[in-house]
């Protein structure tokens, strides 16, 4: 097994955001570097970060429970969401903050496409946020642990391989959940409730 890549960027407790965010990141990949090497959690963390590329794992959702509801405009509305979401985080407030990744590849442990924008916020969690809220918006209270756990396994796999700090994971959550609470206004509005 190789060691884990060391993080580039910034020297500890001299990042961008400060020593506070820099110690929650390190604390952070060491609770995540004691179960890696897990064969089960290492796929399971692979697997979503795949699924969550593109938020192909969110408009798949989609599809499946717009032909099971019979609601093909919530799927529509759902992938035009996703569009802005993504276009707001990948070509906003990454190129604002534009903050280097902790590994450039992601841990050699595990094979994942290798991304061209910068870290902050993570556009993986951010999708996953905003789908969940969307999602859970439409569908009622009752289907919030089925949503909110396909987010948090999609959202925790980005630090699990090393491609993302998991402060922005945090972020990235933050900033989806945002954007899905407005969206369900707009979806309101426009009767796709």
């Amino acid at each position: 097994m190789n060691d884990p890549e060391p993080p580039i960027g910034d020297p500890p407790g001299q990042g961008r955001f400060g020593p506070a965010v820099d110690e929650f990141d390190r604390v952070a990949d060491e609770l995540l570097e004691r179960l890696r090497g897990n064969p089960v959690l290492d796929g399971l963390m692979t697997v979503a970060t795949d699924a969550g590329e593109f938020s192909a794992i969110w408009h798949g959702s989609s599809l499946l429970r717009g032909l099971a509801t019979r609601r093909g405009d919530q799927v529509l509305a759902l992938a035009v969401g996703l569009g802005l979401e993504s276009l707001i985080v990948n070509q906003g407030l990454k190129r604002i903050f534009r903050r280097q990744r902790p590994t450039t590849d992601g841990d050699d442990r595990f094979e994942i496409r290798r991304p061209l924008t910068s870290s902050f916020p993570s556009g993986h969690a951010s999708a996953a946020g905003f789908a969940a809220t969307t999602l859970i918006g439409w569908d009622g209270p009752r289907s919030a642990p089925l949503w909110c756990t396909m987010a948090a396994i999609v959202a925790t796999s980005r630090p699990y391989v090393r491609i993302h700090h998991a402060s922005d994971v945090v972020a990235g959550v933050a900033v989806g959940v945002s954007m899905g609470l407005i969206a369900r206004r707009v979806f309101g509005r426009l009767g796709l409730n």
